[in-house]
């Protein structure tokens, strides 16, 4: 009976001299590495052989115990794949991105007879346009700001804007035109659309020359109050063009990768150009990998670009990548035929902009270790002043939020080197728990979470007292959890208000977080040490706030809740549509048959149903 080494020597020997992926596996049959080739058994003896330089290759080698092939017919098929693959199995040696957070774009649907701007994160294959990404919600919010100022296009949604009678506040205070009252014809709504999509494409200047001729047909007609209007928003427009920095002759949109490598750690920044002006840069998180950049880069790129992001015309990177032309085909076909270009720039405007992207991801990468020295420094203090089993690089901390027992809800976060890791974020709905019983709470939402958990923190943070630390531990204890750290945090009053003055000073009421410890009577005071103690304060804070937010999002469901919810057929839309027309209840209770026809989607037969509800006896 053959090895597992003879095995895999058969597998490589009669691999298919075809283009396709290949798969790596470890003893436990885990898949640790998928690449992709033209020519599946040339790669793979280059492993074997000694071809391949990589830094990796030596501890790769030594994990590989078994090899799959999947051939497919074309070099894109087999880039699709081999992502694909990547995403499933997350494979130790290969590059993986975790990208922090979707980027903002600006969205307005032409097919709607009076389209709006609106802000999302995902681009959709809806027919819409879309424009960015923007890289902070700030950022996107004061485009949007200024865009409603100059163009004001509706901002209501669809269901308000049918059911509206009369023009709401934006109206008044000109940030609308009120198409929901047929106060602006579609044909001039239409136009200004249009002048957005201009001044959105970067056809700035053209925009500013159609306004001026607008105004002057329209001085001409002795129509001075359009004029003016047309007047102020080319100012506005002419104001914010000096504000735009335009860094590319070109024109295009573009986005460009810098990177910048110490050792093994990688930090990459990408800058967004759009229409020759920058609209901003995104971090990717640095990490650590030991292959070379050009591979780096290819596995971006396809990760990123796969994610649906926005896919411009040309993408710039530092790096000659083997899969160049495929990943240009792929892209190619993912942006509907338009042509993507992956370029490597030698000389002219590209270069100035890859350097850019390049000496941001220098800064960041700077910035970001400075503040991981400070992140370790602040645990390693943490875990030695409270005697700590190991340093927290891992926590997890509880809270509970109610107001006098009702709605009650519990939270967890999660907190990786000091920073959040909302993939860990968990939230409870108290199920067993009646009436105002803090301890109770804790122990129900610890008890569901750790009596299955298998990835356990290094230390767990309970926001309160004695009490609730010790409710913490009793349920450890139950499920036989031990060697991980259990505190509790609280805040702690000192002095008292006084009402009179102590040398030209007033007393004040001050207060003090508390940290309390298994086995040990009094608090420990971190204040001396206030970056530990600034650790657990973001861990506490965050914990409330999304206690806080899940406790508020539960009862506003329950206020929202009426007696009109009882009528059979009377769903959100319609209870939301009969609401705005009467203002409320009592009023609805008190409607005729006839009142109730006139609300928007309220049939006869509706109005009779809800009519009759109130007054059967």
């Amino acid at each position: 009976m053959k090895s597992k080494q003879d095995l895999l020597k058969d597998s490589v020997h009669n691999a298919p001299r075809r283009t396709g992926i290949y798969l790596m596996k470890d003893e436990h049959n885990n898949v640790i590495y998928v690449g992709k080739s033209k020519n599946l058994r040339t790669r793979v003896r280059s492993y074997f052989g000694g071809k391949d330089t990589r830094p990796m290759i030596p501890f790769l080698m030594s994990r590989v115990k078994d090899m799959e092939f999947i051939v497919t017919n074309t070099e894109k098929e087999a880039l699709i794949l081999e992502n694909s693959l990547i995403k499933k199995h997350k494979p130790r040696y290969n590059v993986t991105f975790k990208d922090d957070k979707n980027y903002f774009n600006i969205r307005i649907d032409l097919r709607d007879k009076f389209p709006r701007l609106q802000l999302v994160r995902r681009i959709k294959r809806d027919g819409a346009r879309y424009f960015g990404p923007y890289s902070s919600s700030a950022a996107v919010k004061e485009t949007l700001q200024l865009l409603q100022k100059v163009f004001p296009l509706r901002t209501c949604k669809d269901v308000e804007f049918n059911a509206r009678q009369r023009p709401c506040i934006e109206y008044e205070i000109k940030r609308c035109l009120a198409p929901c009252c047929n106060l602006i014809g579609s044909e001039e709504y239409e136009r200004i659309v249009k002048d957005v999509i201009l001044f959105m494409d970067g056809h700035g200047e053209k925009l500013i020359s159609k306004l001026k001729k607008r105004m002057i047909v329209a001085a001409n007609k002795l129509d001075f109050e359009k004029a003016t209007t047309l007047r102020d928003r080319i100012s506005a427009i002419s104001a914010t063009l000096e504000k735009q920095q335009v860094v590319s002759k070109a024109l295009k949109d573009q986005d460009v990768f810098g990177l910048y490598r110490s050792g093994d750690l990688v930090q990459i920044c990408l800058v967004f150009v759009r229409k020759g002006t920058m609209l901003g840069a995104k971090r990717i998180p640095l990490f650590k990998v030991e292959t070379d950049s050009a591979e780096v880069l290819s596995s971006l790129l396809k990760q990123y670009y796969d994610g649906g992001a926005f896919i411009p015309q040309e993408i710039i990177i530092s790096e000659t990548i083997e899969d160049k032309k495929v990943i240009e085909e792929w892209l190619t076909e993912k942006r509907r035929g338009k042509k993507v270009s992956v370029i490597i720039p030698k000389r002219g405007d590209r270069v100035g902009l890859l350097s850019i992207a390049v000496n941001n991801a220098e800064n960041i990468f700077t910035t970001e270790r400075i503040r991981k020295d400070d992140e370790e420094i602040a645990l390693n203090k943490l875990a030695e002043r409270l005697g700590l089993k190991k340093i927290p690089h891992r926590i997890e901390c509880f809270d509970i939020s109610n107001v006098g027992g009702h709605y009650a809800v519990g939270s967890m976060v999660s907190f990786s080197d000091g920073k959040p890791d909302t993939s860990g974020y968990r939230r409870f709905r108290i199920k067993t728990v009646e009436g105002a019983d803090d301890y109770s709470m804790m122990y129900e939402i610890l008890k569901r979470h750790y009596r299955n958990a298998t990835d356990l923190p290094d230390l767990i943070v309970i926001d309160g007292g004695k009490g609730q630390l010790n409710v913490a531990l009793s349920v450890l204890e139950e499920l036989k959890i031990s060697d991980i750290d259990v505190i509790g945090l609280a805040k702690e009053h000192h002095g008292k208000e006084s009402s009179f003055f102590h040398k030209g000073k007033t007393q004040i009421d001050k207060e003090e977080d508390r940290i309390y410890l298994p086995m040990r009577k009094n608090p420990v005071y971190l204040s001396r040490y206030p970056s530990a103690l600034f650790v657990l304060q973001r861990v506490r804070d965050e914990a409330h706030r999304f206690a806080v937010s899940y406790h508020r999002k539960l009862k506003e469901q329950a206020d929202f809740r009426s007696i009109i919810d009882e009528i059979p057929g009377v769903g959100d839309l319609k209870k939301r549509a009969i609401l705005r027309h009467f203002g409320d209840v009592e009023k609805v209770k008190k409607a005729s048959k006839e009142e109730l026809e006139k609300v928007p989607g309220i049939g006869k037969e509706m109005a009779d149903r809800i009519f009759n509800h109130f007054h059967t006896v």
